[in-house]
């Protein structure tokens, strides 16, 4: 079987963005907010040349809340592909997650098993892709990433600064992560 390393999209692979009509940073809504951060592309590289696949599993539903057509959440993975790409690094496959459950549109609005931090997406992965899940690592800068690769057996890498108030939550929730890195370059030197 094959060993992955699992990227949560958002603040691992990209900045998020300022939305000033929410006044809150955000998921990117359209491919010209959509930027790599620093490094990036090398870190994936790295992860390809350890003979992991390098696999994105992110919860995303701005197209749910009616932030976004699907459209333009395609035209933003598609210039994520571009970018990892002219870098020389690939990613092996993207598993997004729809669904909310107080989504604006009725077909995404449900209470599903691949929204983070259940881990359907991980689950599904490992089935199409053939995926060792106890040998694979799952790398975001959420709790609820960690408790997603927690439930899998997944070694789990955050990416942040640890404040007091996540450490209380991860205490809280009972769940830490194996490795704490500032950034995906760090983290995947937790990787062997």
């Amino acid at each position: 079987m094959k060993r992955a390393v699992f990227l949560d999209r958002d603040g691992v692979i990209n900045p998020m963005v300022y939305n000033p009509e929410h006044g809150v940073l955000d998921t990117p809504l359209n491919p010209k907010e959509f930027s790599l951060l620093p490094r990036v592309g090398e870190a994936i590289h790295a992860i390809n040349q350890m003979e992991f696949l390098a696999v994105v599993i992110s919860n995303q539903p701005g197209v749910a809340k009616g932030k976004m057509t699907l459209p333009l959440l395609n035209a933003i993975t598609e210039k994520m592909l571009e970018e990892v790409e002219k870098s020389g690094a690939k990613l092996d496959k993207i598993f997004y997650c729809l669904h909310h459950p107080e989504a604006v549109l009725a077909e995404y609005r449900q209470i599903c098993d691949c929204r983070k931090p259940k881990a359907g997406l991980l689950l599904k992965a490992s089935q199409e892709l053939g995926i060792n899940l106890k040998l694979s690592y799952m790398i975001g800068d959420g709790v609820t990433d960690i408790q997603a690769g927690k439930e899998v057996g997944c070694k789990t890498i955050w990416i942040g600064k640890k404040k007091c108030e996540t450490c209380e939550i991860f205490q809280d929730i009972k769940v830490n992560p194996d490795f704490t890195a500032s950034n995906l370059l760090q983290a995947i030197s937790f990787i062997s």
